[in-house]
């Protein structure tokens, strides 16, 4: 006798999710692929496209600890990961944690802190754990960092550094919705849907950390052929040689792309990966990994166009 389906309480993530944001079925499921892969996302999109709104909703669909930092210029370091307070009572320094002691830390607007706040996150995406005068102390896990961010070309923002963008699993553009899609948004609101108080539009918790836990197990068993695998290598290869582009993909996003591939495959039924699963997360998992040459950028080539080409360029295995 078999147990429960492992899938069923991440869809129902999906679901819950999909109850308060209208048309972003895309960038829902990436963050769910996220959970499942133990890595971060990045969602880029102009202001009022539910970005906040939509990782609020997933911290709401799951048992789990989750905390939210609004990212401002005058945001310190210490005020993210904690610091060393002065204890009078013990005539002692203690340790004062920071809000990235959660299961899921929502980084709002994250590229409006300068770099230095900014790289506080380095350490706490890579190795899980915070470093405060050499001693090192774990995040609780599960842990996700779900930033948010608006494009870069507008006013007031910085740039996150290479290093850091690297350490996202994906980076999921939101964009404007569609017109249907947002005469649904606004009758929402017409009809009473406050965005503030998720349980009036019935977004609740459904699934746990051992939820996650089995459904990950589960995600790891999911085949790669090496046949795929080397069709990764391959793509990732073909980004470092594009003529337009100054910067290609890291090893570390070969296996960011393996992984979410992994993840949608086993979220679609399967326990093997095909080549047209890389393909689908191909530009989430490897657009914020390329850097464009300036000369390109003005002629408008995008990290997406470089993607695009090199999908069409690869030859895909049989």
């Amino acid at each position: 006798m078999t147990g429960p389906d492992p899938r069923e309480p991440l869809l129902a993530v999906r679901a819950e999710v999909g109850k308060a944001v209208v048309g972003q079925d895309a960038a829902v499921t990436g963050l769910v692929i996220a959970l499942l892969c133990r890595g971060h996302v990045l969602l880029e999109g102009v202001p009022g496209t539910a970005k906040t709104l939509m990782v609020r909703a997933l911290a709401a669909s799951l048992a789990l600890d989750h905390k939210r930092v609004q990212f401002t210029p005058d945001l310190m370091p210490g005020d993210v990961t904690g610091s060393l307070v002065y204890d009078n009572r013990t005539a002692a320094f203690s340790f004062r944690p920071g809000p990235v002691f959660t299961n899921l830390l929502l980084a709002d607007e994250i590229n409006r802190t300068p770099p230095k706040t900014q790289a506080a996150l380095l350490e706490v995406m890579e190795e899980a754990q915070v470093s405060v005068e050499g001693t090192p102390r774990p995040l609780p896990d599960p842990f996700l960092v779900a930033a948010t961010q608006n494009p870069i070309e507008y006013e007031g923002t910085y740039p996150l550094p290479e290093a850091q963008l690297d350490r996202f699993l994906l980076m999921l553009t939101v964009p404007l919705p569609e017109r249907d899609a947002e005469f649904g948004v606004l009758a929402r609101h017409l009809g009473g849907f406050d965005p503030r108080d998720l349980a009036t539009v019935g977004v609740h918790p459904v699934a746990t950390a051992e939820d996650l836990a089995r459904a990950r197990a589960a995600v790891a068993q999911v085949r790669v052929a090496p046949e795929v695998a080397a069709y990764v290598v391959d793509l990732v290869r073909a980004t470092r040689a594009a003529p337009s582009a100054r910067l290609g993909v890291s090893p570390r996003g070969a296996i960011a792309l393996v992984r979410a591939a992994q993840a949608w495959a086993w979220l679609c039924g399967r326990d093997f990966v095909t080549p047209d699963d890389a393909k689908a997360l191909a530009r989430p998992a490897l657009r914020h990994r390329i850097g464009v040459r300036p000369e390109a950028e003005l002629e408008g080539v995008t990290a997406d166009a470089i993607v695009e080409s090199v999908l069409g360029s690869v030859p895909v295995p049989r």
